[in-house]
Formats: structure tokens, sequence, C-alpha cells
């Protein structure tokens, strides 16, 4: 799928607008929060940004995997502040 765009001043910003065939086919709407990536190429992707659920993270997790080496300096640290013990 492929669509010309102009890019156009949006005040001190630049915009594209999207044709609404290229919208609906994406399933995208406007007001959509969206994460965008470029490479040096100049390849841009533009992904729907994703909501994240505490407990799909911890999922992800191996619970089984050890510590990062450098917990135990923070574990064994003193307090420097207002830290509650």
């Amino acid at each position: 799928m492929q669509a010309e765009i102009v890019l156009r001043r949006f005040g001190n910003s630049t915009g594209a607008a999207f044709p609404p065939s290229i919208l609906k086919a994406l399933g995208l709407k406007a007001g959509q929060p969206m994460t965008m990536d470029a490479t040096a190429d100049g390849t841009i992707t533009l992904s729907p940004r994703r909501k994240y659920i505490l407990t799909d993270l911890i999922a992800q997790c191996d619970t089984k995997a050890p510590p990062p080496a450098d917990m135990a300096l923070w574990d064994a640290a003193r307090p420097v502040g207002q830290e509650i013990l």
C-alpha cells in the first residue's frame, strides 16, 4: 500500500496528513497515540502506542533468574538521606 503525502507546517511543528483510505486500511484514527521510529536510511515506522499491564510484564520475567550482580551493592548501601528503614 503506497500513498503520496505532503508535509505541512503546523505552528512550530511539521505534520503529515494521511489519506482516509490508508487510515482505514491500517485501522487508525485521528488522535490515536503512536510511536515513531526512524532509521539512518530514512525508513519510518509508526506503531500504535502499547498499553502495558503490570501482570503481563511480570509474567515475562524469569523468577528463577539470579539477581543482577550490582544488587548486592545496592542492598549493602547505607542510607544517605531521609530513607525509611
